[in-house]
């Protein structure tokens, strides 16, 4: 079955950094993009970044652009979102996702409405931005 478990999550001040780690099992990690999303309280969801499979190539959306590193380490199946400068609108429940086909990049910014536009998700990790 499936498994992708995040941590990393907690409490930091504005201006402050997280580094969220997605570990997954029971698939082949490296043939798969690989995503992370958030979601803040009241809201919907939001796509926040992806990367390739080989891990050379990223999106990010505008508002974390600059401040947000996504990364993967295919050998430890581990994805990573190096978060810098954050900010109270960062404060969110984050998942990590999988993509639906092997390969494939079918989870667009844009076209994301649940957590069901991935193949497979984690339970989430919380992240709080407070002073």
């Amino acid at each position: 079955q499936v498994q992708l478990v995040e941590s990393g999550g907690g409490l930091v001040q504005p201006g402050g950094s997280l580094r969220l780690s997605c570990t997954a099992s029971d698939f082949t990690f490296s043939g798969y993009w690989m995503y992370w999303v958030r979601q803040a309280p009241g809201k919907g969801l939001e796509w926040v970044s992806d990367i390739n499979t080989l891990g050379n190539s990223a999106y990010y959306v505008d508002s974390v652009k600059g401040r947000f590193t996504i990364s993967r380490d295919n050998a430890k199946k581990t994805l990573y979102l190096q978060m810098n400068n954050l900010k109270p609108e960062d404060t969110a429940l984050y998942y990590c996702a999988r993509d639906r086909t092997r390969g494939g990049r079918t989870a667009l910014q844009g076209s994301v409405r649940a957590l069901t536009d991935f193949g497979s998700w984690g339970q989430g990790t919380q992240v709080t931005v407070s002073s």
